[in-house]
């Protein structure tokens, strides 16, 4: 797939975010999209090939496979960052809406299409709701679908059509082990910074609200 979609969606994104939102774009781009380009997806580019056991039993290495990798560690990585940057389409479309409405009526609406108040504002709280939800939900499915955030050397399978018990080596488990663990961090901090922006923004508008009814109070 290409990736220039997402990048640009993201940076779209970009000008409606607060400081705490550019960190977390700027991670996706630099800590998660171009590691997974660049290195990662050549840790996992032969897996399926390089999974050796030590029988030549017709059928068991592939069912072994498929039951310690159910699914491709690179490819549920890759379907995290685009599930993930998915909710930013909201804060895209909600803009385009504005201004298509402000075009049909052929009048000035909204002081800014852009602007970060009412429904706008509404649609970016839910973006960053759903983002770290789905970091949270990929994250603990890559720990029950692998049994913990490890990569073992040695797996033993006794799946049929496998004669006994044997014994299956994962290569690279070190290495993979590694981005792993990146993985896990990233998307920690992603969650953080997802967070901590929806804090700020519900703090900030809360004392603007405040703010101006207090000051009708006092008129």
């Amino acid at each position: 797939m290409s990736w220039g979609f997402l990048r640009d969606l993201l940076s779209g994104v970009n000008k409606y975010s607060t400081g705490i939102g550019r960190i977390w774009i700027a991670i996706v781009f630099i800590f998660r999209l171009l590691v997974y380009v660049v290195a990662a997806e050549n840790v996992w580019k032969y897996e399926h090939d390089e999974f050796e056991c030590n029988t030549k039993q017709p059928g068991c290495e592939n069912v072994c496979f498929d039951h310690f990798f159910p699914v491709s560690q690179i490819r549920l990585w890759a379907l995290q960052l685009i599930i993930v940057s998915t909710p930013s389409l909201l804060v895209v479309f909600h803009v385009a809406y504005r201004e298509s409405r402000e075009k049909r009526h052929n009048q000035k609406l909204y002081r800014s299409p852009g602007k970060m108040d009412g429904g706008l504002l509404c649609a970016y709280l839910v973006s960053l709701i759903l983002k770290a939800g789905f970091e949270i939900v990929f994250l603990v499915l890559f720990y029950k679908l692998y049994n913990g955030f490890k990569v073992p050397r040695l797996v033993k399978c006794d799946m049929r059509p496998c004669p006994n018990a044997v014994d299956c080596y994962i290569s690279k488990p070190t290495e993979k082990m590694i981005f792993l663990y990146f993985l896990v961090a990233t998307s920690g901090v992603c969650i953080v910074l997802n967070v901590s922006e929806l804090s700020y923004l519900i703090f900030k508008y809360s004392i603007k609200c405040y703010m101006k009814t207090f000051s009708k109070k006092q008129q």
